[in-house]
């Protein structure tokens, strides 16, 4: 496929045709990451916890001395299994 930077404001951009973005499971909103590669720019989806964070990311944010411990949510309040 054949396509143009274009320029739009202070930016360039591509536009993707609707089938390209579905076969590479990238919808409008989606955060892309994009890299160059042998010359090549090569975009890709980004993998997303939720939607919206990566794992790894949050991760990579607690503190090192941070110890995970349990949490007493108190007595049931309905039908759950604890």
């Amino acid at each position: 496929m054949i396509t143009k930077v274009q320029k739009w404001g202070n930016s360039q951009g591509l536009r993707f045709p609707k089938e390209i973005l579905k076969k590479v499971h990238i919808s409008v909103g989606d955060e892309v990451d994009i890299s160059v590669k042998h010359g090549k720019i090569v975009i890709g989806a980004t993998a997303q916890v939720r939607g919206k964070y990566k794992l790894e990311t949050l991760i990579a944010k607690l503190p090192s001395e941070y110890k995970p411990q349990d949490e007493d949510w108190g007595k049931t309040a309905g039908r759950e299994v604890w």
